[in-house]
This record gives C-alpha cells, sequence and structure tokens, in this order.
C-alpha cells in the first residue's frame, strides 16, 4: 500500500513497478483505498472498506508500505489505515518491507521510523526500511526512475524471502 494520496505519487509509482516487476508466483495486491477509509473510531463497527483492508492483509504473507514523509512522519491517512488494524490481529506475525521514495538520498528516516513502530507494535516483523532518493527531474522521466525502482523492488523482494 502507498501512504500518499497524491496522484502521480512516486510512492504509489513504486507500488505499482513492485507489482509490475513481481517475480513468478508473487503476486502483488495493492490497496489502493487508504484515503476512502473513514476516521479510526473503536466503537464503529467496521465498514466494508476496513473490512478489505483487514481481509487483504490476513490474507498476505508480507506487507508492503511505500510513503511520503511529511512533517517528519508518516502521512495521516497511512497512520489512519494502520490504526484499523490495530487489536485485529492482521498484521501479527506479518513480514513487513517500507520504503520512502524521496527526493532526498537519506530523506524519509522519521516517517521509517514511525511506520516501522507502528507496524513492530501490531507484531509484524521489519525486515527491511529504506529510502530510494529520487529527484524530481527522474521521477518525471521513467526510465530513470524505473532503473533505481527496479533495484529497490528487487532488493525489497529480496528481504521478503519472496524470491
Amino acid at each position: 500500500m502507498s501512504g500518499s494520496l497524491q496522484s502521480g505519487s512516486s510512492n504509489t509509482r513504486l507500488v505499482h513497478v513492485a507489482r509490475d516487476l513481481a517475480p513468478d508466483g508473487i503476486d502483488v495486491d495493492v490497496f489502493e483505498s487508504v484515503g476512502a477509509l473513514p476516521h479510526f473510531n473503536p466503537d464503529l463497527v467496521a465498514p466494508r472498506a476496513v473490512v478489505d483492508l483487514r481481509e487483504r492483509v490476513a490474507a498476505s504473507d508480507g506487507v508492503l508500505i511505500a510513503s511520503p514523509e511529511y512533517a517528519h512522519e508518516m502521512p495521516g491517512s497511512l497512520k489512519n489505515a494502520l490504526d484499523w488494524l490495530v487489536g485485529s490481529g492482521e498484521l501479527y506475525g506479518k513480514r513487513a518491507a517500507v520504503v520512502v521514495v524521496s527526493p532526498r538520498p537519506n530523506g524519509g528516516v522519521y516517517a521509517r521510523e514511525a511506520i516501522e513502530r507502528t507496524l513492530r507494535a501490531q507484531g509484524a516483523e521489519v525486515v527491511v526500511s529504506i529510502t530510494l532518493g529520487v529527484v524530481k527531474h527522474e521521477v518525471a522521466a521513467d526510465a530513470a526512475f524505473l532503473d533505481q525502482a527496479r533495484d529497490t523492488v528487487d532488493e525489497l523482494f529480496a528481504a521478503l524471502a519472496f524470491t
């Protein structure tokens, strides 16, 4: 899943690249409804969008999260999605990979730390957490982005032990 709601997000693009480059035998199910989830409220009966998220995470062997960093944090929409998984147990024991696509090669460290902390609090095993540094003009250039993304995706799949 991507933590970005921005159209043209490089983090969302990375998730789609992972789906497109997945080795034979690996299916990448991209959850694209992070922005459609209601605000987390434990008093609510889980609406259909939340049930869908929970079912998809439960059915997975691992989780890949690509997210930008805003104000030294993960985006609120991503935190909200992860909060809907608190207490229901879908992340427990799941292998997780975290990546931040950033215009700075070392950017996103705070968002990665926050995502890792939230995943671990729910029993996930974070097996890799990296930043893919991509300057703005490279994001627009498909070939340059795809070359960098391909290497990152290979690293993510290897860490998740799917290859």
